[in-house]
């Protein structure tokens, strides 16, 4: 249980960083500073490998703590807080709440960027579209409202 807990401990720590990166991608993407956006995606990049690898040492400790109080493979957090023995099962279930809170956290604000780059594009889209054509403003979905310009004859005869 103590090592399953310690790995647990450190995938916290990534779930953290990682709420911060997504954090720091969000700050990007709203100033529009699209200079630092290549890198502050690589860094929430860097953090989603760490986090993969440290779900499969997880996964194997889990095993291992199952095995300990008679469970089959691959439990579930609450099925082994449920079957261990205090003060381990306190501390497996709020290692649980602690993922279901920053897991809502993380999914939210990853949809609340992905919304923002989903606008960022449409808008980019939309300009480069409307070359040669004013755009007076956007609405609150991100739309461009473009308003055609009749063509401009020049009188090269000067």
């Amino acid at each position: 249980m103590e090592k399953l807990s310690l790995i647990l401990w450190r995938e916290r720590e990534l779930l953290d960083t990682l709420l911060y990166k997504l954090e720091v991608e969000r700050l990007v993407l709203v100033t529009g500073n699209s200079r630092w956006l290549m890198h502050a995606t690589r860094e929430v990049e860097a953090v989603l490998t760490t986090l993969r690898e440290t779900e499969v040492l997880r996964a194997v400790a889990a095993d291992e703590a199952a095995a300990s109080v008679a469970l089959e493979s691959n439990p579930s957090l609450r099925a082994l807080a449920r079957a261990a023995d205090a003060p381990w099962d306190e501390l497996l279930n709020e290692h649980g709440d602690a993922f279901e809170s920053l897991t809502r956290e993380i999914t939210a604000l990853a949809d609340s960027n992905r919304e923002l780059i989903t606008v960022g594009y449409r808008s980019a889209h939309e300009t480069i579209m409307a070359l040669g054509e004013a755009v007076d403003g956007y609405t609150p979905e991100g739309a461009a409202v473009v308003t055609s310009t009749p063509p401009r004859l020049l009188d090269r005869t000067l």
